[in-house]
């Protein structure tokens, strides 16, 4: 309860903030990926991930956009994005926020539903809304996640407490209702999402991607962005940082990483990495 308190005294007296991150890998959760950190001017561009983005504002307002959806955030408000889902994220006010995310994977909230609940879960969990207040839930995960951090801190106690936090999380906002992406997707529109997907290292041309739909190269991408809230060029630069996440955490350098992902080299790399991630490469690669 007084670590509680202490998180909300200091919502009530905020601090000023620093841009800074950390990043590192929580063997306890299946190596799942924590990030905290603080922004001021970092705009992240639009973008997704494998796995689950569960998070919440300690400090100040971000302003983030997913479904169409474009929405401010403070203290109180819960991230329960699902994988695949595109999102983007900015400060909301000059003095920055600060907050905390974990990536778990389906397999590990699987898990965790079946030990709480004693019987075998069928289908993939899910979240029905990605931006949410639920004060009581962000301030005990805010916690959660600062036991992970905290060196000094039990191992039990850090594990138990961000155990019981993803219970929570599920049994109160989740579904086991599988959202399927593809539904009511017109056809022109999943073939170009999977040719992309096919040919995400490769240069590709708006020609090409017009033939995929049969469409003229301005309708395939007003119809496209109507349809997954992103271009086509935005979507192949997600997917190639998304393979890279996938490279960095095998151990491959961020140089070959640019090559195998299409980058012009490990600059560009670098600059797209940061913009969908806030941390560099060799940062991730690290953590």
């Amino acid at each position: 309860m007084h670590s509680v308190s202490q998180q909300q005294a200091a919502e009530a007296n905020p601090v000023s903030l620093v841009e800074r991150t950390r990043f590192w890998r929580d063997g306890r959760f299946r190596a799942m990926e924590c990030l905290t950190a603080s922004f001021i001017t970092h705009e992240f561009s639009p973008h997704s991930h494998d796995t689950f983005s569960i998070g919440a504002i300690e400090q100040g307002c971000q302003v983030a956009s997913i479904r169409g959806t474009r929405e401010h955030t403070g203290p109180g408000a819960l991230y329960l994005i699902n994988p695949g889902e595109v999102h983007d994220g900015q400060p909301g006010q000059p003095e920055g926020y600060r907050y905390r995310m974990i990536y778990p994977d389906t397999e590990l909230l699987v898990e965790i539903i079946e030990d709480v609940t004693g019987r075998a879960f069928h289908g993939s969990p899910s979240f029905g809304r990605q931006l949410l207040t639920d004060p009581d839930l962000a301030r005990a995960f805010n916690l959660a996640h600062r036991r992970l951090e905290e060196e000094g801190s039990s191992a039990l106690e850090g594990e138990e407490s961000m155990y019981c936090v993803l219970a929570t999380m599920f049994a109160r906002h989740g579904s086991d209702i599988v959202r399927a992406p593809d539904h009511g997707e017109p056809l022109a529109m999943r073939r170009v999402r999977d040719y992309i997907a096919e040919h995400f290292a490769e240069e590709l041309g708006l020609e090409t991607l017009a033939k995929v739909a049969g469409l003229s190269r301005a309708h395939m991408i007003r119809a496209f962005r109507k349809q997954y809230f992103i271009t086509p060029h935005a979507f192949q630069t997600d997917l190639r940082i998304r393979h890279a996440r996938h490279l960095l955490r095998c151990g491959a350098t961020p140089s070959d990483t640019a090559l195998a992902c299409g980058f012009a080299d490990q600059a560009h790399l670098t600059r797209q990495f940061k913009a969908r991630t806030g941390l560099t490469p060799a940062v991730f690669r690290a953590g």
